[in-house]
């Protein structure tokens, strides 16, 4: 049974476009990600290299914050500068 997924871009290409020439797909969309489609249904997402580190950037922002909430509440440790 096929699952119909939500397209999460406003840019869409078939497979077949981004085959025949990927880098106008990339350049038309601005700067934005294209829904890359088979058969109507998101097969991937292409994304600008600038997109993709920005969204890298971003879940390291969070993984890390999520590190300080979960060491919130941990008792603290006194150390001397010089121990280290």
């Amino acid at each position: 049974m096929n699952t119909i997924r939500p397209i999460l871009a406003d840019n869409t290409t078939s497979i077949s476009e981004l085959k025949k020439n990927p880098m106008a797909v990339v350049n038309e969309a601005d700067g934005f990600p294209v829904a890359v489609l088979n058969r109507n249904q998101p097969a991937f997402y292409c994304i600008p290299a600038e997109a993709y580190e920005a969204l890298m950037d971003k879940l390291e922002d969070m993984e890390l914050a999520q590190i300080v909430q979960d060491r919130e509440c941990q008792e603290e440790i006194e150390i001397s500068i010089d121990d280290l």
